[in-house]
């Protein structure tokens, strides 16, 4: 499932085409995705200008001048793909139409820009935007993780009351939004936390020091193009890097990077999810 990083670099490869732009024609293929479209979803985004291309957590959010947003979540194996431009100093020309495009926008001046979900995970929806934050998706996520509301007290505060491991309640998108798995357990490496530690137990000093490090820990995914492990891909078709840093992260039975730690890493299922830490070095 694409995290923040990911959603964030294929907001900023999908800009320079959207935002400002005009949907010429939008093509929608199929009646649904995880959940049905919104009625009249094609009639509704053709020949509506973009005025601001954003995000929210794990979700793309385009502004259109008929004053509704289109909410788009990529799900397990989605892609946005830009076409017919030059984003950098290349350009992608227009392929065939595959099996499992289902959205299709046609941009003013030739940009196609493709949504390709062969797992059908993903998701669509309209919504107006001055009520954008009543959205379903929307409503319970916590504050952005970049934001000026998400500080060390905000999250000390958070982790005290949670009788959960902590590594569980920094997937809870209703602490901070947008964070995965890869990018906790990467976060709690660098923290020196073990992700079977209890949040509430956790002192304020050491709870508050995980918000610089996540903010450094998505800076470099997000410079890196993200994460490709299996689906994810930036929207010039490009692959992300961010995975050849990985310090933990599907790295079990590796050796530990610490310099003169000399453990290894280890992987244990916590709700469903594998976690990648250090014994020797995460407590």
């Amino acid at each position: 499932m694409p995290e923040l990083p990911e959603v964030e670099t294929v907001r900023r490869g999908l800009a320079p085409v959207m935002e400002g732009g005009v949907i010429a024609r939008a093509e929608v293929n199929r009646p649904d995705l995880r959940w049905p479209f919104p009625p009249d979803m094609a009639a509704r985004l053709t020949g509506r200008r973009i005025l601001r291309l954003g995000r929210r957590s794990k979700y793309l959010l385009a502004d259109l001048d008929s004053g509704e947003t289109l909410i788009v979540h990529l799900g397990m194996s989605g892609r946005m793909q830009v076409s017919g431009v030059a984003l950098g100093l290349f350009q992608r020309e227009h392929a065939a139409p595959e099996k499992h495009d289902h959205v299709v926008f046609h941009m003013e001046g030739g940009g196609r820009v493709t949504f390709n979900d062969p797992r059908r995970f993903g998701a669509m929806d309209l919504w107006p935007t001055d009520r954008i934050e009543d959205h379903w998706l929307i409503a319970k996520l916590g504050p952005e993780p970049f934001s000026n509301t998400f500080d060390e007290t905000y999250l000390a505060e958070r982790l005290r009351s949670r009788r959960t491991p902590v590594k569980t309640a920094l997937l809870d998108q209703g602490i901070v939004a947008g964070l995965g798995n890869i990018y906790v357990c990467e976060t709690l490496f660098r923290a020196g936390i073990s992700p079977k530690r209890q949040a509430a137990n956790l002192s304020r000093e050491r709870a508050g020091r995980l918000v610089p490090i996540i903010r450094d820990v998505l800076s470099e995914a997000i410079e890196a193009g993200g994460s490709s492990l299996r689906d994810h891909r930036q929207a010039d078709g490009n692959l992300g890097y961010f995975q050849h840093g990985f310090r933990v992260y599907d790295r079990a039975g590796q050796p530990c990077v610490t310099p003169g730690c000399g453990g290894s890493v280890s992987r244990i299922v916590q709700s469903g999810r594998s976690s990648f830490y250090c014994p020797q070095c995460q407590r």
